[in-house]
Formats: structure tokens, C-alpha cells, sequence
């Protein structure tokens, strides 16, 4: 079963090529951390902006880099059913331990509970790697609902969800009908302790690249039963978690892992970095948050 906090990793960047040796030095800094694992080709790691054989790549060292004891989730994002199945392929070939699989979304429209329910069924069907469902509205315009997802985790092969809709009252009907060892992961720091408390198991989410620790601290305090402790290191994560979501996004994320000694760089174009006013904001937030 997957739990703890798990940090959705970026692909840094240098002249439009991915900086491997640099991804080196980060996932390491990122192992010496209480993270469960890291996710590859989340939405932080700029997965549409790849080729397939960078991804795949990209899979092959973090999972060379990463220990064994941390988990290695690769993500699909694909809009057709066959790349989806294929991808997972070949994740397993590079030693990822999941998928994270996002729902087709450009013909919304049409892609209703039952072509949905389709979609995850024909992937799970034919996947080596056990899959995480990904409920990402703000960038795909649709919701996985709750009633979508308890059907879907009757299937042995669909493991959890990681939901990033923020909608805590679906989290908790998630939780208490889904299968029992169905992991639900909270997909945003803003609201890490709401979904424990209604039954998430941990959390992917961009700010435990630069936050690991009080990620992970907010979940031990809160199975501790420290809930004072847990509710007051929440509030501490929310200005600098908007930063590096709503507010700045993958470039606010590097630009921070700049500042905190990792290797953010630029991001891979049509993304822009950040001008230096709008860095010197998202430092001032950092400092803020005692980083």
C-alpha cells in the first residue's frame, strides 16, 4: 500500500536539455529526506513538454539514483488509451514501482463516468505496474469522481488516487467506500491535513521538493495524535505552497529550488521563468516560512 509524502519532481533544464547531472545532485538531496518517494512526469516535471524516450530516460535514472526503500511513480498523461498501456510498459522496464495515470481531457465533452471508467479499466487490464489515479481539474477541466473512483478501486491493479481537486468532502466519501487498502494521497500541501483527517494516507505534492520535512512532520503529528502540532505547521505551509502552485507554478517551483540550494533552472518553453520581481516576491515568501 502506498503512504507517506511523496515529492512530484521537476525536469530541470539547461538550453532546452535535460540536465542530468544535475537531476543527480537533486535526487539525492531528495534521499536524504524522510520522502516516501519521488513522482516522475507529474505535472511539476512538465510531462506534455517531453518526448517519449525523455520520459522514459527520466524514469531509468531516478529509479538508477533513487534507494530501493523509495518508491519510483511515473506519470502517463496521455490523451489515447494504447500510448497509456504502452508507457506503463515501459516504466516497468525502467524500474518504476507505479503509474500515475491523468484521465484524457481534450475532448471533454465526451469523456463522461463510462468512457472514463473504460480508460482506467483497459490500462489496469494491461499494465505491469500497478496504477494511481490522478484527479487534476484545474488543469484538465474534469473531476474523477467519487463514485468513479470507489468503482474503479475494486480492481486489484488501480492502487489510489492522488486527487488535486481540493474537494475534501470527496476525499472522505473516497476513503470510506473504496476498497480498504485503496491508498488516497492528498495532491496539494494546502490541504495535507484535512484529507488526513478524513482518511488520505499521505500526500504528492510540489511543496516536498523544497518542504519535505514539515510535509512529513505534518503526517507524523497527525498519527502521533499531536493535532495542535499538525494544525499549526499546516498553516505555516500555506503561503509558501501557493507560491509554487496557484500563484507562480513550475517556474516559481524551480526558482525556489534555486534558492534553497537544489537545481531549479528555466523551465522548458512555452513555459517562462520568472522575472526578478516576481523572484524576489517568491523569496520573500520563502524567508516568511523560515526557509
Amino acid at each position: 500500500m502506498l503512504e507517506g509524502i511523496f515529492a512530484p519532481i521537476p525536469t530541470p533544464f539547461v538550453a532546452g536539455a535535460i540536465a542530468w547531472d544535475r537531476l543527480q545532485d537533486n535526487v539525492y538531496k531528495w534521499s536524504q529526506t524522510s520522502l516516501a518517494g519521488l513522482v516522475v512526469l507529474g505535472s511539476n516535471g512538465e510531462f506534455p513538454l517531453l518526448k517519449a524516450e525523455e520520459k522514459i530516460a527520466l524514469v531509468q535514472k531516478v529509479r538508477e539514483w533513487l534507494p530501493l526503500e523509495k518508491k519510483v511513480i511515473a506519470g502517463t498523461g496521455c490523451e489515447g488509451t494504447e500510448e497509456a498501456v504502452e508507457l506503463c510498459r515501459e516504466y516497468a522496464r525502467a524500474g518504476a514501482d507505479c503509474a500515475l495515470v491523468l484521465n484524457p481531457h481534450f475532448y471533454k465533452e465526451s469523456y463522461g463516468d463510462r468512457a472514463l471508467m473504460a480508460f482506467y479499466l483497459s490500462i489496469a487490464e494491461c499494465s505491469p505496474l500497478p496504477l494511481v489515479l490522478y484527479n487534476m481539474p484545474r488543469n484538465t477541466g474534469l473531476n474523477l469522481a467519487a463514485d468513479l473512483v470507489i468503482a474503479l478501486s475494486r480492481h486489484e491493479n488501480i492502487v489510489g488516487i492522488k486527487d488535486s481537486s481540493g474537494n475534501v468532502v470527496q476525499m472522505a466519501e473516497i476513503c470510506q467506500a473504496a476498497r480498504a487498502d485503496f491508498a488516497v494521497m492528498a495532491g496539494s500541501a494546502s490541504f495535507l491535513l484535512p484529507a488526513l483527517a478524513v482518511g488520505a494516507v499521505g500526500g504528492t505534492m510540489a511543496l516536498a521538493n523544497i518542504m519535505p520535512e514539515e510535509c512529513g512532520a505534518v503526517l507524523e503529528h497527525f498519527v502521533a495524535g499531536r493535532l495542535a502540532e499538525a494544525r499549526t505547521l499546516q498553516w505555516r505551509l500555506l503561503a509558501p505552497n501557493a507560491a509554487v502552485t496557484t500563484r507562480w507554478g513550475v517556474a516559481g517551483l524551480k526558482a525556489a529550488l534555486d534558492y534553497l540550494g537544489y537545481f531549479g533552472g528555466e523551465p522548458r518553453p512555452p513555459h517562462l521563468p520568472l522575472l526578478a520581481p516576481e523572484r524576489e516576491k517568491l523569496i520573500a515568501v520563502l524567508k516568511a516560512a523560515g526557509l
